[in-house]
């Protein structure tokens, strides 16, 4: 019996009173990723996510930075880059010049996120088969969710836990004890956080350098102020925030413009050694990005592959995905657009007024954004605290307008949950000037009974939780991200298909993520323009004169397109022109190649191969 009592006291009033309260927040936490795991998870579904998936893999198993999802566009900028430098080049990338007939180099993904990919893969044994019997993976003998898209989201779930953490901690620092744990639980009960994180996306990871570079950010103004750890401790934090920043930029490529805000925070609050200091984190943030931009320009002679030509998507001469799925892009056409800019004004404006109407107002996917404006305008006693805020206000407008420049296609097919998002990096720091701001108005109101108090911290936390509370109600998220992706579907036609053959698709990053076989984008024509034969842009040019295509595979992305604008409108030299003729007259062209396919698919999807794949080999 003492000994019970002892225990008990030691729970109420000794040091195990700090262990059990940690111990059942872990537990809550657990709890609250298990409980949305089950309710709120989905496969992936955005190209990017499964475009840094699989060149992880191919890193993992020792292939190099190199892909399986094949842009039209990367086969122009290395196929013409290796014929600039053929005389230094080996035998077998003479013959092959757009680098299709081995593993294609990646030039689109920054490396640091593929990177941290390719070790879990290395340490999680994941099986790569889509299940349609294991449980957990399936439900009533139907595929549910495939295993290596949910391992990937519990590692970025754990990335999200530890930006938490780091943000608790410096709100405490910088505020107290109940700004910190209040910020803490609203951002564990942010719904949109949470989505991000099993998206896949690499938005998390940059989430914990940009939570790191704010930490920097904060010692470097305290340690200028009030001298700590010596004459090189700024120098130090400086040379932090620049290796930050670096890791920061081969995560994302638009983060780079973050450079802007650290160096006008340095030149404004750095002291007699401001300039060395802006100078000791440029030159940091230009060492680390340096052998990346070397290795993109000597592959495609661009410094960022792909991602070179964002600025120019998504306007009035590269709409849609035309520029990505360019063989030959008509580039000339830029010297016009660089003389009047109009282009780049009308896509500035017109994104801009999205994110002021729409994106803004739901910084954090909560209207606690509407206290972080105001929190921001607040006089607090802390230096600190009002110098940071101006970085991060700093940081706002170089997003808003790198967003609004930078977005492409990608955002109009996954509006909230997409790599082009920066403006969600600040939701943290949203919720902690948020909050900051709450409490200072909660002082001001003189509330009748002390225990109103928290009544009204109550209704604050669960009115800013609702959309994560709704995730738990009825109905279930269904795992699967169909249409356009089934993984069961897509590896079955992979099957058919030998390592070093070459496919096309709509959905080529699936192709490459789930079916582990290479996968060039739907051209932008089916046939040769015989209004403009030089400039083909077919199917048949990558197939006749690069290397042959042995199965075309469209999903719903294509068969459930637009039929006006996308198909008809489009031209007799169109994929909608193909599928029409393919479907009314029940029968493929005579002069396609791919002239066989399999009942069952159509009409949502459709499948066409060289010869009769699914059955034994002729």
């Amino acid at each position: 019996m003492p000994l019970i009592q002892d225990l008990i006291h030691k729970i109420e009033v000794g040091g195990g009173s700090r262990v059990f309260r940690v111990g059942a927040a872990v537990l809550a936490v657990l709890l609250l990723a298990f409980g949305f795991n089950m309710r709120g998870y989905r496969n992936m579904g955005t190209q990017e996510a499964m475009d840094a998936a699989q060149v992880g893999r191919n890193i993992a198993q020792g292939k190099g930075f190199t892909t399986l999802f094949i842009r039209p566009l990367s086969i122009y900028l290395v196929k013409k880059r290796n014929l600039e430098r053929r005389g230094g080049l080996t035998p077998e990338v003479s013959a092959d010049p757009a680098q299709l007939k081995g593993m294609h180099p990646d030039i689109a993904n920054p490396p640091l996120y593929p990177l941290l990919l390719a070790g879990l893969m290395k340490v999680a044994p994941l099986d790569y088969a889509a299940s349609s019997s294991k449980p957990f993976w399936s439900e009533r003998n139907r595929f549910s969710r495939y295993e290596p898209d949910f391992v990937i989201g519990l590692l970025n779930q754990a990335i999200f836990l530890t930006v938490i953490l780091l943000v608790f901690l410096l709100a405490r620092q910088l505020f107290d004890a109940g700004v910190a744990w209040l910020s803490a639980a609203l951002l564990l009960g942010s719904e949109l956080l949470w989505r991000f994180s099993v998206s896949g996306l690499s938005t998390m990871f940059l989430l914990l350098i940009f939570t790191g570079l704010t930490w920097c950010v904060v010692l470097l103004e305290q340690e200028i102020r009030e001298a700590k750890w010596g004459p090189l401790g700024s120098v130090g934090l400086s040379f932090a925030a620049g290796v930050l920043l670096g890791l920061g930029g081969l995560t994302r490529y638009s983060f780079c413009w973050v450079l802007i805000p650290l160096l006008g925070f340095v030149v404004l609050f750095g002291g007699r050694q401001r300039v060395t200091l802006a100078l000791i984190s440029l030159i940091t943030f230009a060492v680390v990005m340096a052998p990346w931009i070397i290795r993109n320009y000597n592959v495609s002679g661009t410094p960022f592959g792909t991602a070179s030509f964002a600025v120019i998507e998504s306007t009035m001469y590269f709409t849609d995905t035309q520029l990505q799925r360019s063989l030959d892009p008509d580039f000339s056409r830029l010297n016009v657009l660089m003389a009047t800019l109009m282009p780049f004004w009308l896509k500035l404006m017109t994104n801009l007024r999205q994110i002021v109407q729409t994106d803004l107002p739901r910084l954090g996917g909560s209207w606690i954004s509407a206290f972080f404006v105001v929190g921001l305008l607040v006089n607090f006693r802390s230096p600190a605290i009002r110098r940071l805020r101006y970085f991060l206000l700093m940081c706002l407008g170089v997003f808003v307008f790198t967003q609004a420049l930078g977005r492409t296609y990608l955002s109009d097919e996954s509006p909230d949950i997409n790599s082009e998002n920066l403006l969600v990096l600040l939701t943290p720091f949203a919720f902690v000037y948020g909050v900051s701001l709450f409490f200072l108005l909660l002082d001001i109101i003189n509330l009748p009974l002390k225990g109103l108090r928290y009544a009204v911290l109550g209704a604050f936390s669960v009115i800013v939780c609702l959309p994560m509370i709704m995730a738990f109600l009825p109905p279930k998220t269904i795992p699967v991200a169909y249409p356009p992706y089934y993984p069961p579907a897509i590896q079955t036609i992979a099957t058919w298909v030998k390592e070093k053959e070459l496919t096309m698709s709509d959905v080529p990053w699936a192709m490459a993520w789930y079916g582990q076989r290479q996968s060039v984008w739907l051209t932008l024509k089916c046939r040769t323009d015989v209004k403009d034969p030089t400039r083909n842009e077919s199917f048949f040019a990558i197939n006749d004169f690069i290397k042959p295509i042995v199965i075309l595979y469209l999903t719903p992305e294509t068969m459930d397109s637009r039929f006006l604008s996308q198909w008809v409108r489009a031209g007799e030299q169109s994929w909608g022109a193909f599928i029409i003729e393919s479907m009314v007259k029940k029968k493929i062209p005579e002069d396609f190649p791919l002239g066989e396919t399999q009942s069952g698919w159509m009409p949502e999807q459709l499948m066409l191969a060289d010869w009769q794949r699914w059955r034994k080999s002729p």
